[in-house]
């Protein structure tokens, strides 16, 4: 099976509302829903567990019935950072799914995961055991001179680069035995770290899979305005 963990445990405090932000109607649906949908009309997903921000599990579980997201078998709450929040998760899959079962993890703040997308992160995790969404990176990327921040001698050559966000994926029994491991360690857990970086630190090799510009993180009132205007735009028929 493939079993979808869609992570909405954080308080959205960066968005300045009086809500979690994944709660946060856009054109009368919250947005969590919008990222629910991806996966409840996507055919290779079998099960979503959602980490819910305590509080909201009964809101949750009201919009799931309203909008008839069939999929959700597990409402779980959040921990004190979004490691801890993934992990309950992940923990909380245990007797309950087969260790070759692909476990996606996914921001609930993400809504505009595309199809395709999905797709090509199973299809890489089913072959190596694990894969995560990447895009190449546009810009230059330059070092500050640690001597003078206002002048940089170096750089970072951009074809080095990957940007790797979410929805990745991880066999089960990878993924539950390196949260244990982790969390016993103390190693990954800490700050802005997340599975994909934790794995790394654990000595794991990650393989990229297919991203999405268009696959934008609500964390700012600007990004919830861009998120409109994708909902809003029409794309253009000559388009290839």
């Amino acid at each position: 099976m493939n079993i979808a963990i869609i992570i909405a445990g954080g308080s959205g405090k960066r968005m300045g509302q009086d809500i979690p932000k994944q709660f946060i109607n856009v054109y009368d649906k919250p947005v969590l829903i919008y990222t629910l949908e991806s996966f409840q009309k996507h055919p290779q997903i079998d099960i979503i567990e959602v980490v819910c921000i305590d509080g909201w599990h009964d809101v949750l579980s009201a919009y799931a019935h309203q909008f008839n997201i069939t999929k959700l078998k597990w409402i779980v709450s959040g921990g004190a950072s979004g490691q801890e929040s993934i992990r309950n998760g992940v923990f909380n899959l245990e007797g309950k799914v087969s260790q070759d079962d692909l476990i996606v993890i996914h921001d609930g703040i993400r809504p505009l995961v595309d199809d395709s997308v999905l797709t090509d992160v199973l299809l890489k995790a089913k072959k190596y055991g694990n894969a995560v969404t990447s895009m190449p990176y546009n810009e230059q990327i330059f070092i500050v001179d640690s001597n003078d921040e206002s002048t940089t001698k170096k750089y970072i050559p951009r074809e080095t680069l990957r940007r790797v966000s979410t929805p990745q994926a991880y066999r089960f029994d990878l993924l539950d035995k390196k949260y244990h491991e982790a969390f016993k360690k103390k190693v990954g857990i800490y700050g802005s770290s997340y599975t994909n970086t934790m794995m790394v630190e654990l000595g794991v090799t990650l393989h990229f899979a297919a991203g999405s510009d268009k696959n934008i993180k609500l964390t700012t009132k600007d990004d919830l305005e861009l998120f409109k205007a994708y909902l809003k735009a029409d794309k253009d028929s000559w388009l290839k």
